[in-house]
């Protein structure tokens, strides 16, 4: 009798052991499966060939993916980051090579490798269903990255003061203020005066000298210099040359355009030509702030931002 109470005592505990393993281990796989499901957030990503790209990421759900425009960088988004997490959202704004805290290699510094490089980031981070929204070049960028790439990773186009589809005069195209010789001058004022250059585009880049305090004037030249002299020439060449008309048609998805009338930069003219090429696409006009909306107009910028977010 008191070897099968033993018996059964021993069984009992060995089944118990059994359970309490498997629990364990339903455990751990369950810890497992969250960590997958958690948003990974880096400052750093790898693109191609060793180089990597500074970007911030920050909150969760749907994504809104941020270009800045030339020559700043991802930080120039601050006033965008909070509100976009505050409204439930993940907003990842990515710093194009050659800028801010980017890696500077030299390298090409036209569209097709900066819209490689964006394709590089969203793969790496596994975004999908994004919106992708640029400022200026970032802008112009943003859309060839939606043609070349056939909107992979994204649902939603946003163009910010965009220097597109061209930013200089062509015997075809009268509608942006600089002809190429204009710009060709600037990219030489690279190599004499960085910061002649810089001054000369900062007294176009807003509505005027009180639209912004001048703390804040001094927090975007700060970021402009943090730019590789030579990927602003490259940079800047491209800026002058690329030509996405091409591009305009093959936008097949929901289309954000925000503009200032009084942009002295990318002409309000260019805003009505993209408005017409892409099908479907919103034109919203800003009527207090130049060519940094995003600034001057921060608050009904954002509130722009999010209603096309949410649609």
């Amino acid at each position: 009798m008191t070897k099968k109470i033993i018996t059964a005592a021993l069984i009992l505990t060995v089944l118990g052991s059994i359970v309490t393993g498997c629990a364990d281990n339903a455990k751990v796989q369950a810890n497992e499966n969250n960590a997958e499901k958690q948003t990974v957030h880096r400052e750093y990503v790898e693109v191609a060939n060793g180089v990597k790209l500074h970007i911030t990421d920050l909150g969760t759900g749907t994504p809104v993916v941020l270009i800045h425009g030339y020559p700043l960088s991802d930080a120039s988004w601050e006033y965008q980051y909070l509100p976009l997490v505050k409204a439930g959202y993940r907003v990842v704004g990515i710093t194009l090579r050659g800028f801010g805290q980017s890696d500077k290699p030299f390298s090409s510094y036209n569209y097709d490798e900066f819209a490689d490089d964006i394709k590089a980031v969203l793969d790496t981070l596994k975004i999908e269903n994004a919106t992708l929204g640029g400022h200026s070049m970032g802008g112009a960028i943003a859309l060839h990255y939606v043609a070349r790439h056939n909107a992979a990773h994204v649902n939603k186009l946003a163009l910010f003061a965009a220097a597109g589809p061209t930013h200089t005069k062509k015997a075809d195209y009268p509608y942006p203020f600089f002809t190429k010789e204009d710009i060709t001058q600037w990219i030489e004022l690279i190599s004499n005066n960085r910061p002649a250059l810089l001054a000369t585009v900062g007294g176009r880049f807003t509505l005027n000298q009180e639209s912004v305090p001048p703390a804040i004037g001094q927090w975007l030249y700060g970021i402009e210099m943090q730019s590789s002299a030579y990927a602003m020439q490259q940079a800047l060449t491209a800026l002058r040359d690329e030509d996405l008309r091409g591009d305009l048609p093959k936008i097949k998805i929901p289309t954000l355009i925000l503009h200032a009338k009084a942009d002295q930069i990318v002409a309000y003219d260019n805003a009505l030509q993209m408005n017409k090429g892409i099908t479907g696409s919103t034109l919203v006009t800003f009527d207090k702030s130049g060519h940094a909306l995003f600034i001057e107009e921060k608050d009904k910028f954002n509130n722009e931002l999010i209603n096309f977010l949410k649609k």
